[in-house]
């Protein structure tokens, strides 16, 4: 260890002298994470996947990333998606397309280049999304864990993607 590190140790350690010495390892790990793991990761290289919502490209699942607190995922809506409750607190960008969203009962459209907020609230919210022009749509999902963790994160399938477990899924364009 270099002197200037063995510096900044001990000043992180007088800085969280009230901490135990596991939450200091802790942080010390995430910060060497945070320096050392994946920073770029291409859309090519993750493959595209069907379950009960639809056909989804997971961008986060499993990956050794800088920042290990995002859940980011691809949607692609060829007619309809699955429909689900869980909590809100998601933004979904929509990249690609033309649809609308029906949360809780209230239909949404959407275009490209919109952002569909989907809302906290007690029980979650309900929702679905629907693809209106014919060709495929596309929006990306992003939300944090420990809001995710903090909120509660329980998913109730109400009904699934028609495509489910019926037909092999094409790589989309």
């Amino acid at each position: 260890m270099t002197q200037k590190e063995d510096v900044k140790e001990k000043e992180v350690g007088q800085v969280l002298g009230h901490r135990r010495q596991g939450d200091i390892e802790f942080l010390k790990a995430k910060n060497l994470k945070a320096r050392t793991a994946r920073k770029l990761i291409k859309a090519k290289e993750m493959p595209w996947e069907i379950n009960e919502q639809g056909i989804i490209r997971k961008y986060t699942a499993g990956q050794e990333l800088t920042n290990d607190n995002w859940v980011i995922f691809c949607h692609e809506i060829r007619k309809q998606s699955g429909k689900h409750r869980h909590q809100g607190g998601k933004a979904l960008f929509v990249v690609k397309g033309k649809g609308y969203s029906v949360v809780d009962g209230v239909k949404y459209d959407w275009q490209e280049g919109d952002l569909i907020c989907l809302p906290v609230k007690k029980g979650g919210c309900e929702h679905q999304h629907f693809n209106v022009d014919g060709k495929p749509s596309r929006w990306v999902a992003m939300h944090t864990m420990p809001i995710f963790d903090l909120l509660g994160n329980a998913k109730e399938q109400v009904e699934t993607f028609p495509m489910w477990k019926k037909e092999l899924v094409k790589e989309p364009k």
